[in-house]
């Protein structure tokens, strides 16, 4: 049975960080394509090994994202935070993108570019609607 998430966003960065704490090999998320560019991002920034798509044929594709962890096994993900919402979308023009800890976290924007890490963004110059930070 699949129930009907709200914010699948959301949903997908909660479903990794449960799957850290606990030291897990990997997760599987439903796929959609703002969650494969968020992905794409995750294993370009070293954040995960990689990940794929199953049942991409069928109703319910399914992403399993490979997750990474450091020689001493701590995992490579530290923290997730959602910050724009459906109840309250979060927009930033080319020059506000904010530098969260200090430029140690990466955040996430969906532009018109398509989906871009900020500092992509800001060297594009391109704004959008700030979704995530991930450190």
């Amino acid at each position: 049975m699949h129930k009907i998430v709200t914010d699948p966003i959301s949903d997908m960065l909660t479903r990794v960080r449960n799957a850290v704490l606990p030291r897990h090999q990997s997760v599987d998320i439903p796929a959609s394509k703002i969650k494969i560019e968020i992905a794409n991002i995750l294993r370009d920034e070293g954040f995960i090994k990689g990940y794929e798509l199953l049942n991409e044929d069928t109703l319910y594709p399914v992403i399993k994202i490979y997750l990474s962890y450091s020689k001493n096994g701590s995992p490579l993900i530290s923290g997730l935070k959602r910050v724009s919402k459906p109840g309250l979308r979060v927009y930033v023009g080319k020059y506000e993108i904010p530098r969260y800890y200090a430029g140690l976290a990466t955040a996430i924007l969906s532009t018109s570019q398509g989906v871009l890490t900020g500092k992509k963004a800001w060297k594009t110059g391109v704004g959008g609607e700030l979704l995530c930070y991930i450190w």
